[in-house]
């Protein structure tokens, strides 16, 4: 296919694709899905070999948000049955991180609801990463904590943190369509703070909210722009008592392409397998990581992913690597704080230093840390293990969109359940 050889070379070339070819990847049929994997699938190699990062997140705060994001469970008005609880001590976080650690985890995201941290907030976190950094020294450290006020970043960036997340999410176009309290600009201008405090800059998107083709890649585009070094993708988690809970749009070859598209446009980037991916890419999920090269390995905000062993294990079985803690993450000349795009072909400024995590669909907050720490972690017993028969949230059923086979198929709601993490039990908030 001549679309397909023209946007691998661009990859290689690390050249911006047009959006007309950006387009024609989310348009493809089923009929040439691996084909579209395996071209996106080169540029993967080119830049991250086999490797594939780990990530595990703390949720440091969780519930009782004053922003009104439709996809998160932990918005203003949210009747979603989810986890609540105030701050984790530094040394419960630390806790929590070393059980992600102990799995395999490079990075720990910190992520707190709300609109953005208080001063105060910024030295409790500030402790926390200062406990974790004395327990695993090497451990990379990104804070999700919402919009960030002047000077936050800065004594983020003192405190030991390596990078910060804040998502997009969507186009600006469609945004106020999915927040009202806060906007895309706000979202901007917290990544640029991040950047020029020297933070390594991760923002991502989250895709199945009722958007067009054309949103995705405006949004994707927006990224390329901003250059930050890591994009997760997120797919939305339909919650039970949130406005987006009957939004159920996606199909595995969908997301696989969605996947795809990233990874053409934003080539030698961080790209992140986030919230959303039990649900939506389901038993293709080993497809993904021919796209991808970083996962979160555990829960979700206030959802539960796969045991951690079937992520090592399915890591192995697909021909992959998890990537060392003495390994970078980033090709060279992005690591060592290079353009990151070629100069010129419309990709963003320089970057800074490194990566982090997006917005978990339909529990993200102002932060937004789109993924997850994990709960079934090898090795690793309570408070790190999620119990097995915790209540389900969301559509169990529903239009499934056409025939239960083939090509053609449309979503399979009647296949999932949003399982929410903890609801209705003594699980301890870090697990």
């Amino acid at each position: 296919m001549d679309l397909l050889n023209t946007l691998v070379e661009k990859g290689l070339r690390r050249e911006l694709p047009t959006r007309d070819e950006a387009l024609a990847v989310l348009a493809t049929s089923d009929d040439d899905l691996l084909d579209v994997v395996a071209a996106a699938g080169r540029v993967r190699r080119q830049w991250f070999g086999r490797r594939v990062k780990l990530n595990y997140l703390v949720n440091l705060k969780s519930g009782l948000c004053p922003e009104d994001c439709n996809y998160c469970s932990q918005r203003l008005g949210s009747k979603a049955e989810i986890l609540k609880y105030t701050w984790l001590k530094p040394e419960e976080a630390s806790k929590a991180a070393a059980a992600g650690v102990a799995g395999g985890a490079k990075r720990v995201c910190l992520v707190a609801s709300g609109r953005g941290p208080t001063d105060r907030d910024v030295d409790r976190v500030s402790r926390t990463i200062e406990a974790i950094k004395e327990e695993n020294e090497d451990v990379e450290v990104c804070a999700c904590l919402g919009l960030l006020s002047a000077g936050q970043a800065d004594r983020l960036r003192e405190a030991g943190a390596d990078a910060y997340n804040h998502n997009l999410n969507t186009s600006e176009a469609t945004y106020g369509a999915i927040t009202t309290t806060h906007t895309y600009a706000d979202r901007v201008d917290t990544v640029r703070q991040a950047q020029s405090a020297g933070l390594s800059a991760c923002s991502g998107l989250i895709a199945g909210m009722g958007e067009s083709d054309e949103d995705l890649v405006d949004v994707v585009f927006s990224l390329r722009e901003l250059d930050p070094d890591s994009v997760p993708v997120n797919f939305l988690i339909p919650f039970e008592g949130t406005p987006l809970a009957k939004e159920w749009n996606l199909t595995p070859q969908r997301c696989l392409r969605i996947l795809a598209m990233t990874r053409f446009v934003c080539p030698d980037v961080e790209v992140r397998l986030a919230g959303g991916r039990e649900v939506h890419l389901r038993t293709l999920q080993p497809l993904a990581l021919h796209l991808v090269n970083s996962i979160f390995l555990g829960d979700y905000l206030t959802s539960e992913g796969q045991a951690g062993k079937a992520d090592l294990d399915m890591i192995a079985d697909a021909g992959f690597e998890v990537e060392g803690a003495g390994e970078t993450t980033l090709p060279e000349h992005r690591a060592a704080g290079g353009c990151g795009s070629v100069c010129g072909s419309g990709g963003g400024g320089g970057n800074e230093s490194g990566n982090e995590s997006g917005s978990e669909s339909g529990s993200g907050s102002g932060g937004g840390c789109g993924t997850a720490g994990k709960s079934g972690v090898p090795e690793v017993t309570e408070p790190a293990t999620a119990p097995t028969g915790a209540p389900t949230g969301g559509p169990t059923g529903g239009p499934t969109g056409g025939p239960t086979g083939g090509p053609t198929s449309g979503p399979r709601t009647d296949l999932v359940t949003v399982r929410r993490r903890g609801a209705g039990t003594e699980l301890a908030p870090n697990a």
